[in-house]
C-alpha cells in the first residue's frame, strides 16, 4: 500500500504558504508507517510546529498504469476525509536548504484516514463539501471544486511514474486556513457534514 500526498493544490492556501501556483501536481509520498492507526496523535519530539491539513483523500480499487484521464474515474473505489500532519518548522527549514521534507510529511502517525465512504455514494467527486472542527469550532473548509488538478487528471499523472494498486491512498491536498494544533485538541473531520474521523492530540 502506497500513499501518495498532492501539494499546493489549492490555490487559496499555496498563496498562504506563499508558495507559487505549481503548474504540474506536486507530488510526494508518506510511508505504510504514517497512518495514524486510533483515534490519539502524540505530538512527536522533534517539532514544536506541527500543522493540521485537511484533505479529500481517495481509494485507488484495481491496479493501473498509465491511466488516461478520461479512464481515471473507474480506478476511485472510496474516498474520505484525512488530515496530512505537517511538522511546520521542519519544513520551512529544509526548503530554505533545498532539501527534501519528507522528515517534516512522512513521520509515523501523519496521515489521519478517517471512515471511507463508496465513490458511487456520490453523484460528483468533484464538488464533495469538507471541513474540519477543532474543539468544537470550525477552522477549515473546502470543496474539491476548487482544486488546482483534478482528480482525473492526478490519478493519470501518478500512474506515469508509478503503478497504482489495489488499496493506495491519494491525498488530495488542502485548502487555505491551516494551523498548529496543541495537546488537548479535539478534531472531528467531515464530509458533507458526516463525521468520519474524530481524534485527540495528546
Amino acid at each position: 500500500m502506497k500513499i501518495f500526498c498532492i501539494g499546493r493544490n489549492y490555490l487559496a492556501h499555496a498563496k498562504e504558504l506563499g508558495n507559487a501556483t505549481p503548474t504540474a501536481p506536486v507530488v510526494f509520498m508518506k510511508p505504510a508507517t504514517a497512518l495514524l492507526k486510533d483515534n490519539n496523535f502524540f505530538l512527536p519530539s522533534f517539532s514544536n510546529n506541527i500543522h493540521y491539513e485537511t484533505e479529500i483523500v481517495l481509494k485507488i480499487g484495481k491496479n493501473g498504469k498509465a491511466i488516461e484521464p478520461q479512464f481515471a474515474h473507474r480506478y476511485i473505489s472510496e474516498v474520505t476525509v484525512g488530515i496530512d500532519f505537517t511538522a511546520r518548522d521542519l519544513q520551512d527549514d529544509c526548503k530554505a536548504k533545498g532539501l527534501p521534507w519528507e522528515i517534516a510529511k512522512s513521520f509515523d502517525n501523519s496521515a489521519v484516514v478517517g471512515e471511507f465512504m463508496a465513490a458511487d455514494n456520490f453523484s460528483d467527486l468533484q464538488n464533495l463539501n469538507f471541513h474540519l472542527l477543532i474543539n468544537s469550532e470550525q477552522k477549515q473548509t473546502g470543496n474539491t471544486a476548487n482544486v488546482i488538478f483534478k482528480f482525473d487528471y492526478m490519478i493519470s499523472y501518478i500512474s506515469q511514474f508509478f503503478t497504482l494498486q489495489q488499496g493506495d491512498l491519494i491525498f488530495t491536498g488542502t485548502p487555505q486556513g491551516v494551523g498548529a494544533v496543541h495537546i488537548g485538541d479535539h478534531l472531528e473531520g467531515f464530509l458533507e457534514n458526516k463525521k468520519l474521523f474524530d481524534l485527540q492530540v495528546k
